[in-house]
């Protein structure tokens, strides 16, 4: 009775909907018209408001590993490169440090890969320490603050923890030298060992061009009312799906396997971003982490995000109005996900679509190439501007110290080769 009703349910909603066409902000032009929040700083303008200094290190760090593994360039860990890219000609940039606010390293910690193409985090404390190492001793600016005006990109699973697990990543916690300086990362967790005060928290890579070339046409009807692809469990570490995603996923597809109304597959197939235009909800469940591409394919294609990820830290929160164009579920909740999807009203899914559907909105969540204002990159810059002036008493005066570099690990503690 319950799933009838549910399937009802949908039937008069997908009558009722049809999808905002917005996709990419140079493109079409939605046929309804988005919606613009009071207080939206979306469109900010950092250029003139901090300069950066960009560390220049061997090539080791950084070019080299790019040049044994170009996949590092498509892989949603990528903020990382094109951050490096995107500042190096960047008008904030500065080549005189002395006028610099802030101080940037770019160090390719994700770019280590497995024949399967996932990043081994294993040697990137070795490597992060190493490169604080040799700017600390030929530059003076990382210690006259012990890091504290100067920014690291660490997409990492739990960023600066440097472990895809995250019992492990909380017992590494941060790396020890990193705990003054900024971190810019893709992990954000509330009360968790691995995000910061003062972080700031990124969207992942997904590949601008690839999501442009599966356009559908304008106007498509949304005949999916809920959809997702991806894996419940993890068959090397969890084959039962009881610890990966804390069993948010196998909760999914235990429940809703069998739902006529949700469209979902452990299957990843060829029409997915296709598909995606097509639905009016993705589920966006964590995975070892919170965060998921998925987050940004969801915005890009006018899919409502289902957001399946307790106390999840979203990207850019102060620009991007996550409560107003999301569905937040808890994870205990996740078997009456029918019957909160299906209680949704059409006006107020229309309202979301309408927020999504704002070009401000999608063009925050990617790292354009080449950048185009109001990007992810901007929003980066926009968050360190917000973050001056910096308060006279991160200088580190004679004869302190704030950071034990003999912490951590003992593997933490060799040398990086």
């Amino acid at each position: 009775m319950a799933t009838s009703f549910a399937v009802n349910t949908v039937i008069v909603i997908l009558t009722l909907i049809l999808a905002p066409i917005a996709v990419f902000p140079n493109l079409a032009v939605s046929a309804e018209p988005h919606e613009r929040l009071s207080g939206d700083v979306l469109e900010d303008d950092p250029v003139g408001r901090l300069k950066v200094f960009v560390y220049e290190l061997p090539s080791k760090y950084n070019q080299k590993m790019l040049e044994k593994d170009p996949r590092c360039l498509r892989h949603m860990f990528a903020s990382e490169i094109f951050v490096h890219q995107f500042l190096l000609s960047s008008p904030v940039r500065t080549l005189n440090p002395q006028e610099a606010d802030w101080f940037y390293t770019p160090v390719y910690t994700t770019c280590d890969l497995t024949p399967n193409g996932f990043p081994l985090p294993f040697k990137s404390p070795q490597m992060m320490r190493s490169a604080i190492q040799y700017i600390s001793k030929r530059w003076p600016y990382w210690n006259r603050t012990e890091g504290a005006d100067h920014f690291f990109v660490v997409p990492h699973d739990f960023g600066a923890c440097f472990h895809y697990q995250e019992e492990q990543a909380i017992n590494r916690g941060i790396l020890p030298v990193l705990l003054r300086a900024t971190l810019v990362q893709t992990f954000g967790q509330s009360y968790h060992a691995c995000l910061k005060d003062g972080s700031i928290v990124v969207p992942p890579y997904c590949p601008p061009q690839k999501m442009q070339n599966h356009l559908i046409p304008p106007r498509t009807p949304r005949s999916i009312f809920v959809y997702f692809r991806g894996l419940y469990n993890d068959a090397f570490n969890d084959p039962q799906g009881g610890y990966y995603a804390r069993g948010a996923r196998a909760s999914v597809w235990e429940n809703f396997k069998s739902n006529p109304v949700f469209d979902i597959s452990t299957l990843h197939p060829a029409t997915y971003y296709e598909d995606m235009q097509r639905a009016i909800f993705c589920l966006c469940p964590l995975g070892w982490a919170p965060w998921s591409p998925r987050l940004v394919e969801s915005v890009i294609f006018g899919c409502i995000p289902v957001i399946i990820a307790d106390d999840i830290v979203l990207p850019f929160t102060d620009a991007i109005p996550w409560n107003e164009i999301a569905v937040f579920v808890p994870e205990i909740d996740v078997p009456k996900l029918d019957t909160i999807l299906t209680s949704i009203s059409p006006d107020e899914i229309l309202r979301k679509q309408r927020l999504l559907a704002n070009p401000a909105m999608k063009q925050a969540m990617l790292f354009t190439q080449p950048a185009e204002p109001g990007d992810a990159f901007h929003q980066i810059l926009n968050g360190l501007a917000r973050k001056l002036p910096h308060d006279s008493s991160i200088s580190v005066q004679p004869g302190q110290q704030f950071l034990n570099w003999n912490s951590g690990p003992p593997g933490d503690l060799q040398p990086w080769e």
